[in-house]
């Protein structure tokens, strides 16, 4: 092992480790989202990369934003988003928080609890609300069931929610649901719309009439080959809502974080080391200088298996478990289900962690053992001529 060399193509601008979004390759995405469900309201979900360029880009493309805390609102604000454009989609909201998003404007808020439509009452006094039924996320990596959501009896709950938002004074807008993050059954949308035909039946036959069906988001981004092409779910979901609501269609609005900006992400990282630390019959470790704390929560379970490339791919490969840099013994990666990777990786060498555009830099630590927060750096916008594309970059490396 002594002969090994590291193979390094880093510059400056991808000192490691370092997200690098391509913005035209988001730019692309966000286009093949209005073919695949023409009409709908794209909301960007702010929390999948809060980055401020990325925001600011997005509101240049014309899109809309679903936030989540006031943090995340005044970032849209400051990146030249409208206050019409926002929804605030989390259903757990302080007082003064819901005050200020009123006060700068916000009018659409989500509710699934008497408890918060109380709140909204209170503090944005005119505004808007959609009710959150619950759904199960079957077919999702993350199911998000159990937390959100009128239930039990969802439709009847929700239901009751927008007749009692309407006698307080506010709009009684529609119905909001959610599939689970990274779905990869496009069939999936179907209950929660049939679920949101009930409550809209309900509602109008109390003389409301309710206009905004929003889909969520749990669009998928390709860790692998086994997800379905866009269109797949636009038709689906395009099926869905014929068969539910007939001629007497909603609007319809969309929450897509991870499904518009996870594909245009490349992560790049530095081996720190190589080690048989399990001896020959063991995989060999391989430290990288990020990990769970640097924005790769989402490796544990092995939910997600990012596609990783070296500059050394093409010759003899073997197991490896995967490690970040800190001295916390949960930054292991993948280690059930070990990578194969070069065998002659060393340290020194970059890694490129692909489809990383989502829930990483957004999850990275503060500074947990010193490092800091995962950089990330936007380039490839073909408006502004900002550097190269990520692609570019890939093929470099």
């Amino acid at each position: 092992m002594s002969d090994r060399r590291p193979v390094s193509t880093e510059s400056a601008e991808f000192c490691t480790p370092c997200l690098v979004l391509d913005l035209h390759a988001i730019r692309e995405r966000y286009e093949e989202f209005g073919h695949a469900l023409p009409g709908a309201d794209l909301f960007y979900a702010v929390k999948a990369n809060p980055d401020p360029r990325l925001v600011a880009f997005l509101v240049g493309l014309g899109a809309r934003f679903d936030v989540a805390s006031r943090p995340e609102l005044e970032l849209c604000l400051a990146a030249g988003a409208q206050p019409a454009d926002i929804s605030y989609g989390s259903t757990v909201k302080k007082e003064r928080d819901i005050a200020f998003a009123h006060r700068s404007g916000v009018r659409r808020f989500a509710v699934d609890s008497a408890a918060e439509l109380a709140k909204i009452a209170r503090c944005a006094p005119g505004a808007e609300v959609f009710a959150r039924v619950s759904c199960v996320g079957t077919g999702s990596c993350f199911p998000l069931e159990g937390k959100f959501g009128c239930a039990p009896a969802a439709p009847a709950a929700a239901a009751s929610l927008l007749v009692d938002a309407a006698a307080a004074g506010l709009g009684a807008a529609g119905v909001s649901f959610h599939v689970g993050s990274q779905q990869l059954d496009p069939g999936a949308w179907r209950a929660g719309i049939a679920d949101a035909a009930e409550v809209f039946r309900r509602v109008r036959a109390r003389g409301l009439r309710p206009y905004l069906l929003d889909l969520g988001g749990g669009f998928p981004a390709h860790y692998d080959a086994h997800v379905r092409p866009l269109a797949d779910y636009g038709d689906a979901i395009r099926d869905a809502v014929a068969a539910e609501f007939g001629d007497d269609r909603p609007d319809l609005m969309i929450e897509p974080g991870r499904g518009l900006v996870a594909d245009a992400g490349t992560l790049y990282s530095e081996v720190v080391l190589v080690s048989d630390r399990d001896g020959a019959a063991g995989p060999r470790w391989v430290y990288l200088d990020v990990g769970r704390f640097g924005g790769l929560a989402e490796t544990e379970g092995v939910l997600v298996r990012y596609p990783i490339r070296t500059a050394r791919d093409g010759g003899p490969r073997s197991p490896v478990v995967l490690a970040g840099p800190t001295c916390d013994s949960a930054d292991v990666l993948y280690r059930r289900r070990p990578y194969l990777l070069p065998d002659d990786l060393c340290a020194g060498d970059v890694v490129r962690l692909l489809h990383t555009g989502a829930y990483t830099a957004s999850y990275s630590s503060v500074g947990f053992n010193g490092f800091a927060p995962l950089r990330c750096v936007c380039t490839g916008d073909p408006a502004d001529g900002s550097g190269m594309s990520v692609r570019a970059a890939n093929v470099a490396v």
